[in-house]
C-alpha cells in the first residue's frame, strides 16, 4: 500500500544546496526533499516519507535501488580488496563482465561486436561512436533525428535536438543534421522516404554521412517509438550510402524495452551501439560502446578516460547479467508487464483523450500540455510517487518503473497517476466553467 507521505520531526537544515550547489540542478527542484534511504522500488526522505520510485534514476536503476544480490557481488569484492580503479589494465573484474557479457548477451544474439570502455557516462560513449565512424569513413557528417538526445558534451549535444539543451553549448554545434524522425510529419508521410530522397539527390546539400544516430525508442525527445519497419529501412539506407548505423541504447536498452537491446529482433544489426545508464545494474557510472570487429581501427590510447576501468561496476553488472538474463524468464517477465503498462496507461488516456506513447516498460502519457503534465507530476510526488516529464514541451508523463516492479505495487503507483490526472482535468474544468 502506497501512503502519502508525512513530515515527522524538525525539518533538516538544507540551505547548504541554495549556499553551495550550482544552479543548474532540475530534478531536486520539483521534488523538494533531502533523500537517506532506497531499497527495491522505494526511496526515503529524511522526513518519513517513503516514495515509489517511477524515475529510477531516469533508467539507470532497471532492477531497483540496492538489489541484494548485486550489492552482496560489491561488498563482497570490496571486503576482498579487489581492484576499483585500474585504467584499462587487466583485471578478474574485467575478464568476468567480459566474459559473462559474450556468454550471456553477445553470443546468443548473434553479435560479435567489441566491447570498448569509454568514459563513465552516455555521452562518453556516444561521442566515442561518432569520432570512431568519422575516423573509419573519413567523412564528417553525422544524420540524427529531431527531439533525439544523445547527451551534454559537445559532439554529443550537436546530435541532440533540444533547443536549450544546445544553447548551453557557448559554440556553434555543427557536422549534424537533424532529420525528421519516424512519424514526424504524421502517419501520412514516410520519414525514411525523405531521407532516402535527401541523400540520393546529389543537389540537397546534404553531405555523405559518416553516420547515422538513432534511439529506437526517444526517452527524452518523448518516448516516440519507431516502427520495426522504419527502423529497418535506415538501416538499409545507411548501409546503401556508406554510413555506419549507431543505435543509442543509453536509456532504452538492458531490458527497458523488453530485450536487452531495444532493437532486438527488428531485423537489422547496428555497426555500433551505445549503452549505459542500468549497465552496471545498481547505479553505479559505466558506459561501453559496442562495434563491429572490421571497424575497430582504434591506435592505442588514441580515445581514452581515467574512469573507463569501473571496476566496482564490472562487479555489479556482472551480477545483473547472471541474474537476470541467464535465462528467458526475466525478458518474459517484462514483456508481460508491459503490457499491463500499455493496457493501464491506454485506459488512463481514453478516458481523457490522451495519447500513449512509447514500448515495454518505457510508455507514458502524451497530456499535451507541459503546464498541465507539471502540475500532474508535482500532485504524484506530494501523494509519494517519483515520475518526471519529457517530450519537446515536457508534454508527456513518462513511466520508467524498475523492470523488477511487483505487479500489485505497478498497479497501485499508476493508480496515484490516474487519480492526479482526473482531479487536475477537473480542476481545469472548474476552472474554464468560471
Amino acid at each position: 500500500m502506497i501512503t502519502t507521505p508525512q513530515p515527522s520531526g524538525a525539518i533538516p537544515d538544507r540551505t547548504i544546496y541554495e549556499r553551495r550547489e550550482s544552479a543548474v540542478r532540475s530534478y531536486a527542484r520539483s521534488m523538494p526533499r533531502q533523500f537517506g534511504k532506497a531499497e527495491g522500488v522505494w526511496m526515503h526522505d529524511d522526513q518519513g516519507g517513503r516514495y515509489l520510485d517511477f524515475l529510477s534514476g531516469c533508467s539507470t536503476l532497471n532492477y531497483g535501488h540496492n538489489h541484494p544480490i548485486l550489492k552482496q557481488a560489491l561488498l563482497d569484492y570490496i571486503a576482498a580488496d579487489g581492484i576499483a580503479h585500474g585504467l584499462d589494465l587487466h583485471t578478474h573484474a574485467k575478464r568476468d563482465f567480459l566474459a559473462t557479457f559474450e556468454q550471456l548477451i553477445l553470443k546468443p544474439r548473434g553479435l560479435d561486436h567489441r566491447v570498448m570502455f569509454t568514459g563513465p557516462t552516455g555521452t562518453n560513449a556516444v561521442e566515442a561512436a561518432i569520432k570512431l565512424a568519422r575516423k573509419v569513413t573519413g567523412r564528417e557528417m553525422v544524420i540524427a533525428f529531431t527531439n533525439g538526445f544523445h547527451g551534454m558534451t559537445l559532439g554529443a549535444l550537436a546530435c541532440t535536438g533540444n533547443a536549450t539543451k544546445r544553447g548551453g553549448a557557448g559554440v556553434p554545434l555543427s557536422h549534424v543534421a537533424h532529420e525528421p524522425y519516424f512519424d514526424y510529419y504524421g502517419p501520412e508521410v514516410d520519414t525514411a522516404d525523405l531521407l532516402e530522397q535527401r541523400l540520393a539527390d546529389p543537389s540537397s546539400g546534404l553531405d555523405a554521412p559518416a553516420a547515422i544516430l538513432i534511439e529506437t525508442v526517444q526517452g527524452e525527445g518523448g518516448l516516440n517509438a519507431a516502427s520495426p519497419e522504419w527502423l529497418r529501412r535506415i538501416a538499409e539506407i545507411a548501409k546503401a550510402h556508406g554510413a555506419l548505423l549507431i543505435v543509442d541504447d543509453i536509456q532504452a536498452g538492458c531490458g527497458r524495452t523488453g530485450g536487452f537491446f531495444s532493437f532486438e529482433d527488428m531485423g537489422f544489426t547496428p555497426d555500433i551501439v551505445t549503452l549505459a545508464k542500468s549497465l552496471s545494474g545498481m547505479g553505479l557510472p559505466f558506459a561501453l560502446t559496442l562495434l563491429r570487429p572490421e571497424l575497430d581501427q582504434w591506435s592505442p590510447g588514441e580515445h581514452n578516460g581515467t574512469f573507463r576501468g569501473n571496476n566496482h561496476a564490472f562487479v555489479t553488472a556482472t551480477a545483473a547479467l547472471r541474474h537476470f538474463w541467464g535465462s528467458a524468464d526475466f525478458q518474459r517477465d517484462v514483456e508481460r508487464r508491459g503490457e499491463l503498462l500499455a493496457m493501464r496507461l491506454g485506459r488512463i488516456a481514453a478516458e481523457h483523450g490522451f495519447e500513449v506513447r512509447g514500448r515495454g516498460m518505457m510508455r507514458g502519457v502524451n497530456v499535451a500540455s507541459g503546464e498541465f503534465a507539471s502540475a500532474v507530476t508535482a500532485a504524484c510526488f506530494d501523494a509519494g510517487l517519483i515520475i518526471e516529464t519529457s517530450g519537446a514541451h515536457d508534454e508527456v508523463i513518462k513511466v520508467l518503473a524498475p523492470l523488477v516492479i511487483d505487479d500489485a505495487v505497478l498497479a497501485a503507483g499508476l493508480d496515484i497517476l490516474e487519480t492526479k490526472i482526473r482531479e487536475a482535468m477537473a480542476a481545469d474544468y472548474a476552472v474554464a466553467a468560471e
